[in-house]
């Protein structure tokens, strides 16, 4: 059967499997969540593909990297649908978050930055009017205030207790590092990851510390940019195929 139904143009699933290094079960997976269109049947009940789900199998495996497996998922079955619109609406917002993890990447370069100690400063003295308590500073960071309390169990920012009342106070150089850890999170780092970034700018007091993760970043974010081009690339021969 599998040489008729190769010679005829038609593949089976073992077929489509090997081309792309997968098992047979995550194409059938595949089919069933919609990245592929609904295969045909033979008399005796065996699936059959074309080139059209090989062409929808390359477009997946190639957003995957770009976007994530969900919104690879996400887009296949819109297009697998007819919603052409709604996958490029998806497409953009990956470009769009892709944008804003680079502005976030900016941001922490410019944090960073301002952690260098100005000429003569004393990096221990505190500035009683930049004082601050978990309420307002969560709320500046968009966060909740147990986010901040998890920080701190972490070793992220160490905030002193008031004498009088036992409320957590932040000082300049807590919010400082309140920020910094919000930005590294959103690029994605773990918090056991921050931590000794962290403790490493707090004891160098310069940018030094923290120069290879950023090279790494930028480098992840180069990635992505150009897996989804690539991406970009295998979908649109997919809907050239498709006529869409």
């Amino acid at each position: 059967m599998g040489q008729n139904l190769q010679t005829s143009g038609r593949l089976r699933p073992v077929d489509l499997a090997r081309g792309h290094g997968l098992s047979t079960q995550a194409v059938r997976n595949y089919e069933e969540a919609g990245i592929l269109p609904a295969a045909a049947r033979t008399p005796h009940g065996y699936r059959t593909y074309t080139s059209t789900h090989a062409g929808a199998l390359r477009a997946f495996l190639a957003l995957v990297p770009g976007h994530g497996h969900r919104t690879a998922t996400s887009i296949m079955r819109a297009v697998n649908e007819g919603r052409v619109d709604g996958a490029f609406h998806l497409i953009d917002e990956s470009h769009v978050q892709l944008l804003d993890d680079r502005r976030t990447l900016q941001a922490v370069e410019s944090a960073l930055r301002d952690l260098e100690p100005e000429s003569g400063a004393d990096p221990a003295a505190v500035s009683a009017p930049g004082d601050t308590f978990i309420g307002p500073l969560a709320e500046a960071l968009g966060v909740r205030p147990a986010t901040l309390r998890k920080w701190e169990r972490a070793g992220l920012v160490r905030p002193r207790r008031d004498p009088r009342t036992g409320y957590r106070v932040y000082d300049e150089a807590d919010v400082r590092d309140a920020r910094l850890a919000h930005q590294l999170r959103r690029g994605g780092y773990l918090l056991e990851h921050i931590a000794p970034l962290i403790t490493q700018v707090r004891a160098a007091g310069g940018l030094e510390p923290l120069e290879a993760a950023l090279s790494d970043w930028h480098d992840r974010l180069s990635a992505r940019g150009r897996a989804m081009l690539t991406g970009a690339a295998e979908l649109e021969a997919y809907l050239r195929e498709c006529g869409r």
